[in-house]
């Protein structure tokens, strides 16, 4: 289980850490989005240097419409474990970007009144 924190307005954060390609272990700071359905989202910038495998091409709907994603066959280590999940790379996206698919296979607890906030 890994405890998050909470952002200024309400955000949910996860430290993670992305595995390059030679096994280097990158923590970042992960914001949870339920709105997203995928595993990972990240900003294609952000993927220099990890060197992870192209996978291919999807369109998905956002907020600000329908954009066109290259997906990734990434690692991360979340709680301990690592896992091999695609990853969806895109121009606009701002934070690394945990998605609901986690809430399939993780439990999520939050409480904001109590300070909880853990996953796994």
């Amino acid at each position: 289980m890994i405890q998050g924190t909470f952002g200024e307005k309400g955000q949910l954060f996860f430290e993670i850490e992305l595995i390059s390609a030679d096994g280097l272990n990158l923590p970042v700071d992960a914001m949870l989005d339920t709105g997203f359905t995928g595993f990972m989202a990240i900003n294609k910038q952000d993927l220099d240097g990890l060197d992870w495998a192209y996978f291919g091409k999807e369109s998905l709907r956002t907020a600000q419409g329908e954009a066109r994603f290259y997906i990734y066959l990434g690692k991360v280590l979340l709680d301990g474990q690592e896992y091999e999940i695609p990853v969806f790379a895109g121009d606009e996206i701002t934070e690394v970007l945990l998605g609901s698919e986690w809430l399939k296979i993780l439990p999520l607890a939050v409480n904001y009144k109590a300070g909880i906030l853990t996953l796994g």
